[in-house]
C-alpha cells in the first residue's frame, strides 16, 4: 500500500472560489516577487554610478554592478534548498509566506540606503547583502508557488494552475519593464540619479508586503496537511531521499529548466540589447515590442498548461518547441529585410516561449509528495543557477562567430525540448509520475 496521499477523489470537481483565490494571490504574489528581484537590472547603470567609487573605469564599474545581480542567483540553490526542507517538513504556506518576507524586506532596504559618497565601501557591501538574500528568497518562491498551487487545486487541473501561475511570475518581468519606462519619462537623467531612482523599489517593498498580508488569507496545501495527519512526513533530510531514489526525475527537471531559462534569458531578457545593437531599434521601440512579447508570453503559459491537462506535457513541448524553433528563427532571420515585422513577430515568438508553462507540471508530478518541495526545488535552481549564468555568456560568445547567435542557441534548445517531450510521450499512462 503506498503511503503517498492522493486526491484523486477530488481530481474529477471543478474549481471552487478558494481554489481561484489560491491561484490569484499566488500569481500576484509571485508577479510582485518577481518584480522586486528583475528591477534591479533596469536600474544597474544609475546604481553602479552611486554606489561604486567615481573614479572607477565605467567598465569595471559595471561588471560589478551586474556582479551584484549575478549574486542573486548565485544565492538561489543555497537559499531554494534550505527552503524546501522546511517547506516538506514544516509546511508549504509557512515558506511560502517566509520568502515573500524576505523579498519585500531587502527590496525596501534598497530604495533607502546610503550611497559611495555618503558611507563609502559600506555602501556596495550593504546592496550586495541586500541582494544576496533577494536570491535566497526567489530561490524559494518559485518552487514553492508551483507546489503550492498543485497541490491545491483538482489533479485535472494542475497544468492550468501552473501555467497560471506562470503567467504571473513573466508577468513581474513586466511590471518591472514598465515601472522603469515610466520613471525615465517622467524624471530627467539628473532627477533619476538624484532620487528617482529610489521610487521602484520602495514601491516593490510596500507591494510586497501588501502581499505578505494578502497571502495570510491563504491555508496550508491538503495533501501537505493530509502528510501531516498521517505523520507520514519525511524521516531524513529530504534532499537525502530525493538525491538517493529520484536521480532521473532530477536529471529530468534540470533539463526542462535549462529549456525554460534559454527561452526566458535569450528570447525576452538579451533580445531587446541586441535589437538596439545588432538590428539598429531604437530603444523604446525595442521595449515595446519586448513588452508585447511578455504579454504573449504570459498568455502562452496559461494556454500550454490547460492543454498539458487535456492532451498531456509530451505533446505541448514537443509541438511547442516546434513552434518556437519555427518563430525564433524567423524573427531572428528576417528582421534586418523586414524590420517592420518586429512586433508581430516577437509577439509570435513570445507566445510560442509560453510553452515553458508546460514545465511545472511535469516537475511538480516527478517527485512523491513527502520530498516534493526539495527535488523541485534543488533541481530547478541548481539548473538554473547553471545555465541561467551561463546562458548570457554563451550567446555573447556565439554572437561573436556569428550575428545568429542567440538563434542558433534557442533552435538547440528547441532540439532539447522536442526530445523531452517525445521522451515524455514514451512513458506510457505516464507511469513514473508520482500521484498527487
Amino acid at each position: 500500500m503506498s503511503s503517498v496521499p492522493s486526491d484523486s477523489a477530488s481530481s474529477s470537481r471543478p474549481l471552487t472560489r478558494s481554489d481561484y483565490k489560491t491561484l490569484s494571490l499566488s500569481a500576484l504574489g509571485g508577479a510582485l516577487e518577481f518584480y522586486d528581484f528583475i528591477i534591479f537590472v533596469f536600474f544597474a547603470a544609475v546604481v553602479g554610478k552611486l554606489f561604486f567609487p567615481p573614479d572607477m573605469p565605467e567598465w569595471l564599474r559595471l561588471m560589478q554592478t551586474f556582479g551584484i545581480f549575478a549574486a542573486g542567483y548565485l544565492a538561489r540553490p543555497l537559499g531554494g534548498i534550505v527552503m524546501a526542507h522546511f517547506g516538506d517538513l514544516l509546511g508549504r504556506k509557512k515558506m511560502f509566506t517566509l520568502s515573500i518576507i524576505m523579498m519585500a524586506i531587502p527590496t525596501l532596504i534598497m530604495g533607502l540606503l546610503p550611497t559611495y559618497a555618503q558611507i563609502g565601501l559600506w555602501a556596495p557591501v550593504l546592496l550586495l547583502l541586500m541582494r544576496v538574500i533577494q536570491g535566497a528568497a526567489i530561490g524559494g518562491e518559485v518552487p514553492g508557488a508551483w507546489v503550492f498551487v498543485s497541490e491545491h487545486v483538482p489533479a485535472r487541473q494542475i497544468g492550468f494552475a501552473c501555467g497560471t501561475l506562470t503567467a504571473g511570475l513573466t508577468a513581474g518581468i513586466l511590471l518591472g519593464s514598465l515601472v522603469a519606462t515610466l520613471i525615465n519619462s517622467i524624471y530627467s537623467p539628473v532627477e533619476v540619479s538624484d532620487y528617482a531612482w529610489r521610487i521602484p523599489f520602495l514601491l516593490g517593498g510596500v507591494f510586497g508586503l501588501m502581499a505578505v498580508y494578502l497571502r495570510r488569507m491563504l491555508h496550508e496545501t491538503p495533501v501537505f496537511a493530509e502528510l501531516q495527519l498521517r505523520k507520514a512526513l519525511a524521516e531524513e533530510v529530504p534532499l537525502k531521499a530525493v538525491l538517493r531514489e529520484h536521480r532521473g526525475s532530477v536529471a529530468l527537471s534540470m533539463l526542462l529548466t535549462w529549456l525554460l531559462s534559454a527561452g526566458i534569458v535569450v528570447v525576452i531578457l538579451m533580445t531587446p540589447t541586441l535589437l538596439q545593437t545588432g538590428y539598429g531599434f531604437a530603444a523604446a521601440t525595442a521595449l515595446k515590442a519586448n513588452s508585447l512579447a511578455i504579454v504573449c508570453l504570459s498568455i502562452g503559459c496559461v494556454v500550454a498548461g490547460v492543454l498539458s491537462d487535456r492532451f498531456g506535457p509530451g505533446w505541448v513541448l514537443l509541438l511547442g518547441s516546434i513552434g518556437l524553433l519555427l518563430s525564433s528563427w524567423t524573427f531572428y532571420h528576417t528582421l534586418s529585410a523586414h524590420p517592420d515585422w518586429l512586433f508581430p513577430l516577437y509577439a509570435v515568438t513570445g507566445a510560442f516561449v509560453g510553452t515553458i508553462g508546460a514545465v511545472p507540471y511535469v516537475m511538480v508530478k516527478a517527485f512523491p509528495p513527502v520530498v516534493r518541495f526539495s527535488g523541485l526545488s534543488f533541481s530547478y535552481n541548481l539548473a538554473y543557477a547553471i545555465f541561467g549564468g551561463l546562458t548570457p555568456m554563451v550567446v555573447t560568445l556565439m554572437l561573436k562567430q556569428n550575428p545568429m547567435g542567440p538563434a542558433w542557441y534557442v533552435a538547440a534548445l528547441c532540439g532539447l525540448g522536442m526530445l523531452l517531450g517525445l521522451f515524455l510521450l514514451s512513458r506510457k499512462r505516464w507511469v513514473w509520475f508520482q500521484p498527487l
